[in-house]
């Protein structure tokens, strides 16, 4: 009989040594997220893994299951107390060792394996540590798969049958950048920066890339789990601003950054210009959909409202789907539809056959961008990206909210708004024309300028994001707007970032 996890255990205790720790609000949405020590202890972890393995049986699947980790200081050791609460639960191991997260994604494929559990806590502080997991590849957990897992954990029950295995898989990584580089090479020599924080991703983006044909410059590539320069996070702007100096001391082509886990990549142009994340997958719906007229899309509510609006997709037939922000939400959504990728402002790419398998990869990614420049002789990236639309965007702002109390606060901004639209209140001093609910609440107003606010899947924050198509004061306008309706919610606190 395996204990019942508790919340509130203190380290350096008895009880902490003999009890597992599980955080219920660790339980997020589409992953598994906990402050390791304060939220998590090692007994809790197994504990994880036991409820993996119960709810894999649960559900009817084959009990293989591929697993990997990242390069964090503790990964290692929680990754061996899962494997063993999987093993306990009934579940056939197959360890690929350190990976990035898209690693563990083609182990499902290339090793046979419907389940995946892979440690991570991506881009999250050092201190954090997760679990991606999925039972129906290319498809992670979702909330129905995450509720179920919280309810088997904290109530300990767990059907700890035995029967399960181990297998170390050796030089698996040789496998995966095999399969990515198995294509023509590049005809454009680009030289790239290739930027991994010193991450998971520094020990095999260089060698893609450089596969491909590209001549690489490698940017905090080797790997320290202190994170001494900035955390892996392309969707941060410090790390942005450090590829950007690179790419304009250097004359690069491109500056690609790739976050912890290897499974996001942002994009600086050759004039050291960040390009948000958005904005590159507009830029490469265009180039994919001269190769497959009339292609789905999908995109999260955070990203531009050119995916609708730009006359060269419209030219071509090009649908698009605006979804849930989340990676698991858009694979499933890709895989629904049928689409040919799936974008999200945070640099989380899904392409779908033929050009991927469903899920997000941030070298598959780069490897996108690097064929588009290729496909476009005389065109720098500067080129691709001044040829779209002029919008004005503002970067994912996240203010501080805890987790017990964010999405009650979503709850109450979308209220405020939907009264706001009924009663003709005008935001910004326009009059709201439209309000997309499927994930927060996406407020539109009449010239086409939108203001968006989301409860963060993964962290205590609130995530504000704000465009305009007709000016910068009138994107600056909204931001104003929606920061002063959330400001009526005392719980709202500082923003990471601001414009």
């Amino acid at each position: 009989m395996f204990p019942k996890p508790q919340s509130d255990l203190v380290p350096n205790t008895y009880e902490y040594e003999s009890l597992p720790l599980v955080k219920p609000t660790g339980f997020r949405e589409y992953d598994a997220r906990w402050l390791f020590e304060k939220e998590l202890n090692l007994m809790g972890v197994q504990a994880l893994g036991m409820g993996i393995g119960t709810l894999v049986h649960e559900l009817g699947v084959r009990p293989d299951i591929a697993t990997g980790h990242d390069f964090r200081g503790y990964s290692s050791s929680i990754k061996y107390a899962l494997i063993s609460g999987m093993m306990a639960a009934g579940l056939r191991v197959k360890d690929i060792g350190l990976a990035l997260s898209p690693m563990a994604y083609f182990a499902q494929f290339e090793l046979d394996c419907p389940c995946v559990a892979m440690v991570t806590a991506s881009h999250n502080d050092n201190g954090w540590t997760g679990v991606k997991m999925g039972a129906n590849r290319p498809m992670t957990f979702g909330p129905e798969e995450m509720s179920r897992l919280k309810e088997i954990v904290l109530g300990a029950a767990f059907n700890l049958r035995g029967g399960g295995s181990y297998e170390f898989v050796e030089n698996f990584p040789a496998r995966y950048i095999a399969d990515l580089t198995n294509r023509p090479k590049l005809e454009r020599r680009l030289k790239v920066v290739a930027a991994c924080g010193n991450g998971t991703a520094g020990a095999f983006a260089p060698e893609i890339l450089e596969r491909i044909g590209c001549e690489v410059i490698p940017l905090d590539t080797q790997l320290d789990h202190t994170f001494p320069r900035y955390n892996p996070n392309p969707e941060d702007m410090k790390m942005l601003h450090a590829i950007a100096d690179k790419v304009r001391e250097t004359g690069a082509d491109v500056g690609l950054g790739f976050d912890g886990d290897g499974d996001r990549c942002g994009v600086v142009d050759n004039n050291g210009e960040e390009i948000f994340a958005d904005k590159i997958g507009v830029m490469l719906a265009r180039d994919l959909s001269k190769l497959h007229p009339g292609a789905t899309f999908v995109v999260d509510v955070k990203s531009t409202g050119l995916f609708l609006t730009d006359p060269e997709l419209q030219a071509r037939n090009v649908r698009t789907d605006y979804w849930k922000t989340g990676h698991s939400y858009i694979k499933r959504r890709v895989n629904e539809l049928s689409a040919l990728a799936g974008f999200e402002k945070s640099g989380h790419f899904f392409f779908n056959k033929p050009v991927g398998r469903g899920y997000d990869d941030g070298a598959l990614t780069a490897i996108a961008v690097c064929e588009m420049l290729d496909r476009n002789p005389g065109k720098s990236m500067a080129d691709l990206y001044v040829e779209l639309p002029k919008t004005w965007g503002s970067p994912t702002m996240s203010p501080h909210c805890a987790d017990e109390v964010k999405y009650g606060v979503v709850d109450w901004v979308i209220s405020r708004f939907k009264s706001m639209k009924e009663t003709g209140e005008a935001v910004g001093g326009h009059a709201i024309r439209d309000l997309v609910t499927v994930n927060g609440v996406r407020v539109i107003t009449d010239d086409g300028t939108w203001g968006l606010v989301r409860a963060s899947s993964n962290k205590p924050e609130l995530v504000v994001v704000v465009e305009s198509p007709a000016s910068e004061a009138r994107m600056r306008e909204m931001f104003k707007a929606v920061d002063g309706v959330l400001r009526e919610n005392p719980e709202v606190g500082a923003y990471n970032q601001t414009i």
